[in-house]
């Protein structure tokens, strides 16, 4: 998916930590053209940009409305796509044509250079669901163009159902592949059911509210909320707080500790990067190939202008005492 801004920020990652469940709340953006879906972006902020290596969260839907997204660029991480209506025509320049449906994973490999398309499919589906981007360590960042599969079963727990698309927990495991350890995970609540479920104590997780109110560790999450708890612990606390069923996104993984800039639809690590990223991609270089069979009123999405300032890193301020103020 792509970041749609029309003067999008550049954005300095550095992990950062926090006590307790810190609270992040969404900032809504659009998706797609004079007639866009609006999407509740969590991540990245000013005071908190990576969840392990996850750097990048959008939620969007319930909506009856048509996705189009033209063919754009990524560069230096992996696009993750978790539907829970609807479906999205995938096209990318590895060649993969895909339909993501809900409940299966679409993980596409940006490493040094990938384009791709979506377009939702049916005129009056329900649209609803969750891009999210993982930052490829350094070591792997202009790794080739890949794509990955996969349609998880559900773990049944006592008042809870859990559907790991990447990582390992509850006893059951990904088999797709990432650059760093991860998990990826959709969990149903029953209605009033609390549970606790052991995770990697070496990992920061976040976990997005989709269907709610829900309480992590004590702490209540609205719809679109973001709640981030830091290593050390060896379990999460949940609790739905309503007498229907909830939904709830569990992203994680260990802390993420290279710099990175973001901007646009690339990751790199400085200025230079990303406007070498940019002037490739507006030269229709071959770094990025070129999607087939996309058929949308523009061929591409041209890349937005540079700021006038060189794009610095700037360090993810840890503010213990603001933590439900996200500007």
């Amino acid at each position: 998916m792509s970041n749609l801004e029309a003067a999008p920020v550049e954005v300095a990652c550095r992990a950062s930590g926090a006590a307790g469940v810190e609270v992040l709340h969404p900032r809504e953006v659009p998706l797609g053209g004079p007639r866009a879906i609006r999407v509740q972006r969590t991540l990245p902020q000013r005071r908190r940009s990576l969840v392990g290596a996850w750097c990048f969260v959008d939620h969007y839907g319930p909506v009856r409305a048509r996705m189009d997204v033209a063919p754009h660029p990524h560069t230096g991480l992996q696009t993750v796509s978790w539907l829970f209506s609807g479906g999205v025509e995938h096209r990318d320049s590895a060649g993969v044509h895909a339909v993501i449906r809900p409940g299966e994973l679409n993980l596409m490999t940006a490493g040094a250079g990938i384009c791709h398309s979506e377009v939702s499919v049916g005129s009056n589906d329900l649209l609803h669901g969750v891009q999210l981007w993982v930052a490829l360590p350094d070591s792997a960042r202009d790794t080739g163009r890949d794509f990955a599969h996969y349609a998880p079963r559900p773990t049944l727990l006592p008042g809870a159902s859990v559907r790991v698309f990447i990582g390992e927990m509850c006893g059951s495991r990904s088999p797709v592949h990432t650059f760093t350890p991860l998990i990826g995970a959709q969990i149903d609540l029953e209605p009033n059911a609390g549970v606790d479920i052991a995770v990697d104590a070496a990992f920061e997780h976040g976990l997005l509210c989709d269907v709610g109110p829900v309480a992590m560790g004590g702490t209540s999450l609205a719809v679109g909320d973001l709640g981030y708890q830091g290593p050390g612990e060896s379990a999460l606390h949940l609790r739905n707080l309503d007498d229907r069923p909830a939904r709830v996104l569990l992203v994680g993984g260990t802390p993420f500790d290279e710099e990175l800039v973001m901007w646009w639809n690339f990751v790199g690590r400085s200025h230079d990067d990303i406007a070498g990223y940019r002037r490739l991609w507006e030269d229709a270089d071959d770094r990025f190939g070129a999607v087939t069979g996309y058929r949308g009123p523009v061929t591409r999405l041209p890349a937005p202008p540079l700021p006038t300032t060189r794009l610095l890193p700037r360090a993810t301020p840890q503010r213990k005492d603001t933590r439900n103020d996200n500007r």
